[in-house]
Parts: structure tokens; sequence; C-alpha cells
């Protein structure tokens, strides 16, 4: 009896815990909007800080560099031989 008290008393609190939500980061976009509140979250989909600054004026929002931006590294020309 004990047991099955502690086993629901177990699963009670891991259901009252609640869902936790991941923060995703796009990787197609180098910029970050940070908006803080009661329900914070980050919007990555702007191409430059200036065009993120712009969108965060009057907002409780910050803009930061994507930490997982996808460089696109440029591709080094191919060297033809000559015969």
């Amino acid at each position: 009896m004990r047991s099955t008290c502690l086993m629901l008393a177990a699963v009670g609190a891991v259901l009252a815990g609640g869902a936790a939500h991941a923060q995703t980061y796009d990787p197609n976009y180098p910029v970050c909007m940070q908006i803080y509140g009661p329900v914070g979250y980050l919007d990555c989909r702007y191409g430059t800080l200036d065009q993120c600054k712009f969108l965060a004026v009057g907002r409780s929002a910050s803009c930061v560099v994507n930490p997982y931006f996808a460089h696109k590294k440029p591709v080094a020309p191919r060297e033809t031989r000559r015969r």
C-alpha cells in the first residue's frame, strides 16, 4: 500500500510540472529577436541587426546574434589543369 501511494505521488508530481518548451533557433537567419515578458520567446527571422532593431522599437525586446546560424562557406574555385 505504501509503495502504491509513493508511486501515485511521483506520477502526480511529474504530471503537475507541465510541459517544457524548448527554444528554437532558425539556422537560416543570422539574427534573433529575444522578446521578454510572461511568455518570452526567440524570433529568428532577421537578416541584419539593423532590421531587427528597427522592428524591436517600442517592444520589450532585444536583438542577438543567432548562435546556430548556418554560415554559407564560399566554395573555392576549381583549378583547371592545362595540358
